[in-house]
């Protein structure tokens, strides 16, 4: 069977809005679909945050994302907290990252179970569709297992785990395939930057042989 590997980040908003895409092509296509979580930009590559134009880049991103999502009929609020530490301002990372480096290798593990875009998925929605202190409660726990995966279990693999092996490795496999940007859709070698690109990435597939169901 094909494969098409999504380079994808909990941070970042497109990726959020690639999610019900990504479980399309899986289940119209016959294609396995795999989750390769990366590091935020702010955390793989933050000397890049701290110019004129990159200020310029992320208010562009704020206001757009959200006009996309409602263009899709997805929830468009930033996550609360921020799944990043960083002063939207000042653009300064924090050195304490409570949140980020958990999601990400549990989005490994959710791969090594065969459910990393459902998970993405599920984890996604209660980022960026509203859920204020997605971080507290059974809020995880529940998002988990909408995603047929256990949390608990989860947290106890990825504790001495080489998860972030696994990652600074999808970081370099992204940078093989031409591209730095999430969310990155490879199919065959050949990248498909952004979330309003994975039309081009179905013709692609049909393209190459692959019907549609």
């Amino acid at each position: 069977m094909k494969s098409v590997d999504v380079f994808w980040s909990f941070r970042s908003p497109y990726s959020y809005l690639a999610t019900p895409g990504m479980l399309d092509i899986r289940d119209k296509y016959q294609v396995n679909v795999n989750l390769r979580v990366v590091l935020p930009i702010a955390i793989r590559s933050p000397e890049a945050l701290f110019n004129a134009e990159n200020a310029k880049r992320s208010r562009y991103i704020a206001m757009d994302w959200a006009r996309r999502a409602e263009f899709l009929g997805m929830p468009n609020r930033w996550p609360r907290p921020d799944p990043i530490v960083q002063d939207l301002e000042t653009l300064k990372v924090a050195d304490d990252q409570p949140y980020i480096f958990r999601l990400s290798k549990l989005g490994v593990e959710a791969q090594r179970r065969g459910r990393g875009i459902e998970f993405a998925y599920e984890v996604s929605h209660l980022l960026f569709g509203g859920t204020r202190d997605w971080h507290e409660g059974d809020h995880l726990a529940r998002a988990a297992e909408r995603a047929g995966l256990e949390l608990a279990s989860m947290d106890r693999a990825i504790e001495n785990g080489d998860h972030m092996q696994e990652i600074e490795r999808n970081q370099e496999m992204l940078a093989e395939a031409g591209h730095w940007g999430v969310p990155t859709l490879v199919f065959e070698g050949e990248p498909f930057f952004g979330q309003d690109r994975i039309d081009t990435l179905c013709w692609r597939l049909e393209r190459s042989g692959l019907r549609r169901s």
